[in-house]
């Protein structure tokens, strides 16, 4: 009996056509396939990570969008994810004033908000202030009057001033105002009214007669001389 095991096996014309229709459907279908994939990455990439929210702020005239989680303050969102590092982190529990930023018009502690509730409102930092190589004339009148040494509180004593004197004009009382049917105007905003309406915001180096001169500077004021120039024409002025 003769075996045929080594003979090699014959392909069918069945078999042939089966094979070929299936080698060219793979190479049509793999591009689509492929593409499909990649699509389907790119949108999960695209989809917000767990925990996280999509959200868009108006930062200084521009919308700016960002995905950040839910806990994530307004300090952390300008300074981390916009690199707006004009706000200052100082204690981070709304004491030292160095974050204040500007919502709406209304001087905030950044520090102390949740950067997902400020969608739909206006925020300023200190780099919105100036127009284009022209400071706002706060921070002008803060180089003018030396109100700052280091300079770490600066952004924040200045968006807390601007906001001052827009309450100025708004009519607004502080706890030192005598006549609260009078609120100060502008040409009469006294020391003690400006002390009081930045006791929130803290600096280290006690630049304060310098703030002080700056906020009556901008109030359209004539500020005093410095201390510092004060006790240099005393010192001359004393005998050898």
């Amino acid at each position: 009996m003769e075996h045929h095991e080594g003979k090699p096996k014959r392909t069918s014309r069945r078999n042939f056509l089966g094979q070929a229709l299936t080698a060219a459907g793979t190479a049509i279908a793999a591009p689509t396939l492929l593409n499909q994939a990649t699509a389907a990455k790119e949108a999960r990439s695209m989809q917000s990570p767990e925990g996280e929210m999509a959200i868009t702020l108006m930062v200084n005239g521009e919308m700016r969008s960002l995905t950040i989680e839910p806990r994530v303050t307004l300090l952390d969102a300008l300074r981390e994810r916009l690199e707006l590092t004009g706000s200052k982190k100082g204690c981070d529990h709304g004491q030292c004033g160095a974050c204040t930023v500007l919502i709406d018009g209304q001087r905030v502690y950044s520090c102390l908000s949740l950067a997902v509730m400020q969608e739909g409102k206006e925020i300023v930092t200190i780099e919105g202030l100036a127009k284009g190589d022209v400071l706002h004339p706060v921070q002008a009148a803060f180089i003018d009057n030396d109100g700052f040494q280091c300079g770490y509180c600066t952004p924040g004593q200045i968006c807390a001033s601007v906001a001052l004197l827009d309450e100025i004009k708004r009519g607004c009382a502080s706890s030192v105002t005598s006549d609260l049917n009078r609120p100060p105007q502008l040409g009469e905003l006294s020391e003690a009214e400006i002390k009081e309406r930045l006791s929130g915001n803290l600096c280290r180096c006690s630049a304060y007669n310098g703030i002080v001169a700056a906020v009556q500077q901008a109030a359209g004021q004539t500020p005093p001389s410095a201390a510092a120039s004060m006790m240099v024409t005393e010192a001359q002025e004393m005998p050898a």
